[in-house]
């Protein structure tokens, strides 16, 4: 008689180990690998066990922005130098190696208090990283404390002010070359079709005939102005407020930090990309003009979210025209045709349909969502302190990350777009002739 199949056993799981932290709160389990510490984890816990972590260009920026208080801190002698170094060091492996910390940064960006979670989590990475290289304990804080000495002469409110500014910059400089790419393309195109005839249509109705090459320069020259537009907005970001503190009074911080602070950041924000390689980039930071201004208001962030939301606009509309010419290509327009992507349907042999223009179309619609909550967080701060210019910042990244990879696949599509010559010859045909009133 065969024997019965043992059952299965599952292996045993390991058991996860924590260490017990302190605050004013009172005490708290944390992981004990974690170099995070309790303040991050009372803020995971409290926003329901699943975070939505820090944009990596966020996160890196706000690391920099802790080395240059470290450095500015010595030169103020806020710090002892062998404390700051240590800082300084921990940020440089933090910003040098970020796979070893990409799960350190689970404070969720959404998170209540201004921003305190966000800091916080950057804050005591730092310490626990810092005293682990000068032979400290994981938890322990000492002789490295994370608000007493990671946040020495800062406020939450400059800190991650300053630093989701940073990371737009950044942000922007990923995006940025990928438009300009897609105005050259279409002005490239808009050489290519200038000889091919075709008819132009108003309220949807036929009209006089014009060039192929006429449309495709209009989309060449609206993308270059939105791309211009948002360059501009962008370009104000780089007025911050690091130094400020809380309402912008500075208090807290000493005179000597305040002058030295900026200059290091200016050294500290343009050495290392958020990769981890080397790279040296052309930015300058200066102060805002009103520090109480920078503390209230954010219509700045407003602003770049506007910009966002009118480029969204602007490449729906090209995006739905070129859906409209190479429409049919039988019962359409097929003025043009898309190069194919992938099959079109499941049902219908042989049709290709134009995927990448929708692809970019869904992708704006989510980018015009962003651009509401950016705008959104501007309006609805009071008094002496705008408490969500975390979200609008936030939403301001995802629409840039959001549209970097359609708008990529977009302007390749640029390229292979062909003019069906026969069928705009037919149309051109069929143009009106311009009158005048009598």
């Amino acid at each position: 008689m065969a024997a019965k199949p043992r059952p299965a056993v599952a292996p045993p799981q390991k058991q996860p180990k924590y260490r017990v932290e302190r605050d004013l709160l009172g005490s708290r389990k944390v992981p004990e690998e974690a170099y995070y510490g309790i303040h991050t984890w009372r803020a995971v816990m409290a926003s329901g066990g699943r975070p939505r972590s820090m944009p990596l260009h966020y996160q890196r920026a706000l690391v920099k922005v802790k080395k240059a208080a470290a450095l500015a801190n010595r030169d103020a002698r806020v710090l002892a130098q062998r404390l700051a170094n240590a800082i300084v060091a921990a940020c440089d492996d933090i910003l040098r190696h970020p796979k070893k910390y990409d799960r350190e940064f689970p404070a969720d960006v959404l998170f209540g208090g201004g921003g305190i979670a966000i800091n916080m989590n950057v804050n005591e990475v730092i310490a626990n990283v810092a005293n682990e290289m000068l032979g400290g304990i994981r938890g322990i804080y000492d002789p490295i404390d994370p608000k007493s000495h990671v946040n020495a002469s800062q406020s939450t409110a400059d800190a991650c002010h300053s630093a989701m500014r940073i990371a737009i910059v950044l942000t922007w400089d990923d995006l940025h070359p990928k438009l300009n790419a897609c105005a050259g393309d279409f002005g490239s195109k808009a050489k290519e079709f200038r000889t091919v005839r075709t008819l132009a249509r108003t309220c949807l109705q036929d009209a006089s005939a014009t060039s192929v090459g006429d449309l495709f320069g209009g989309y060449a020259a609206a993308i270059a102005r939105r791309a211009s537009d948002l360059d501009h907005a962008v370009a104000a970001l780089h007025q911050i407020n690091l130094g400020g503190t809380v309402i912008g009074d500075g208090a807290g911080a000493a005179p000597a930090y305040r002058r030295a602070v900026l200059r290091h950041l200016n050294r500290t924000a343009n050495e290392w990309d958020p990769r981890g390689h080397f790279k040296v980039v052309n930015h300058k930071y200066v102060l805002r003009e009103n520090l109480f201004d920078a503390a209230q208001n954010c219509d700045d962030l407003g602003n770049v979210a506007a910009q966002i939301g009118l480029l969204a606009e602007v490449l729906i509309k090209i995006a739905q025209d070129l859906r409209l010419l190479s429409s049919g290509p039988r019962g359409g327009f097929g003025e043009i045709t898309l190069p194919a992507v992938i099959e079109g349907s499941s049902f219908y042999p042989g049709k290709i349909n134009p995927v990448i223009p929708e692809t970019l179309i869904q992708r704006c619609f989510q980018v015009l969502g962003c651009e509401r909550a950016a705008r959104l967080a501007a309006e609805y701060g009071e008094l002496n302190l705008n408490v969500f210019e975390s979200a609008a910042a936030v939403n301001i990244m995802e629409a840039m990350d959001g549209l970097g990879a359609p708008l990529g696949e977009f302007w390749i599509m640029v390229r292979g777009i062909t003019a069906n010559k026969a069928r705009c010859h037919e149309l051109a045909s069929y143009a009106r002739k311009g009158g005048s009133h009598r």
